[in-house]
């Protein structure tokens, strides 16, 4: 099992451990306070005179305090899980997977052996998966020192395991190099309209902060738009009025055009190695059922907990205009 969410019995171990640690924490930094007990019949706490109980008493408190909201909200709001992958050229890459239950996000990032750093953001809430990726120029062909692209796809939520799920996850050996345990191939998009990203709040409020320096490449496809109208709240208009579309007489490929400054359709590929793209259960025991119409106990029913994850790899690739060849060098 590469990852493993804990077992119901052992979070509420984990937990009490926690508090304990908690405790001992709390009273060892109030020892000197304790101490002076010994020697005077009242002591200080922030300035104020305290009785005797007044440290044991807190204590006790506090201890109730971390145990119920460790029990009860357990969950961090944030996780971040930091995991070794092998590409398939056999280079080992790092890649950081947050998650944000309050927003409902997913945020994988990694850098890519030619210094490509790929961010993919996924908005459960709004069903918008958003791939940004910042490719180092070469400045020796005269371009500048870096180009931001984004590309924002209607996200399937069957595609990624929850934000919830993401954040009960712990990895067991941190250092280990992983591999996905399915290949899902390759998908592609051939994109047909910019964003405006001042006027894209209607595809998610995530997009322009996260696209900022992508304001004149920040991409959206028309099948996209028509499958977020049919979400609650939304609309085919508001949607339309954010994007611009791509000139309809272009098809030439980039690596099809001599000029630099000619426009062209490009292409982009990117392969994010290893992420959670489903949930594995396993059986535990259930509580012994009641006594039938003839007094005999019912068996136990098993019970299933969550224990592991099921993990992928994918790649994406996207074809969209460029008004320039010199912005797309990488597909020649």
């Amino acid at each position: 099992m590469i990852l493993e969410a804990e077992h119901p019995h052992q979070r509420v171990a984990n937990a009490a451990q926690a508090v304990r640690q908690s405790h001992i924490r709390w009273r060892m930094s109030h020892l000197y306070a304790i101490t002076a007990q010994k020697t005077h019949s009242r002591a200080t706490c922030c300035g104020r005179v305290v009785s005797r109980n007044h440290f044991f008493k807190h204590s006790r408190a506090f201890l109730w305090f971390l145990l119920c909201n460790l029990l009860v909200g357990g969950d961090p709001a944030h996780s971040q899980l930091l995991i070794n992958v092998q590409n398939q050229g056999g280079e080992v890459i790092q890649e950081s997977i947050t998650s944000n239950i309050g927003e409902d996000l997913i945020t994988l990032e990694f850098q890519k052996t030619d210094g490509t750093l790929i961010t993919q953001v996924i908005d459960f809430r709004n069903e918008v998966q958003i791939l940004k990726a910042l490719v180092l120029g070469e400045e020796e062909r005269g371009q500048s020192q870096y180009q931001v692209m984004c590309f924002a796809t209607k996200f399937n939520k069957g595609d990624f395991i929850s934000s919830a799920a993401m954040a009960k996850l712990r990895q067991k050996n941190p250092h280990t190099i992983r591999t996905p345990e399915e290949d899902k191939g390759r998908e592609t998009f051939t994109m047909s309209s910019w964003v405006q990203l001042n006027r894209s709040l209607p595809i998610t409020r995530h997009l322009q902060g996260l696209c900022a320096e992508a304001m004149d490449a920040t991409y959206v496809r028309d099948v996209d738009l028509k499958a977020w109208a049919e979400l609650p709240g939304s609309s085919i208009s508001s949607l339309e009025a954010a994007t611009e579309k791509f000139p309809d007489t272009l098809s030439t490929r980039c690596n099809e055009v001599s000029s630099l400054w000619a426009p062209c359709l490009c292409n982009l590929e990117t392969c994010i190695g290893w992420y959670p793209c489903g949930l594995k259960y396993c059986k535990g025991k259930g509580v012994a059922g009641g006594a039938d119409s003839s007094g005999a106990q019912q068996p136990a029913q098993p019970t299933n907990y969550r224990c592991g994850i099921k993990t992928c790899r994918k790649c994406t690739q996207f074809t969209y205009y460029v008004r320039q060849k010199q912005q797309c060098l990488w597909d020649e």
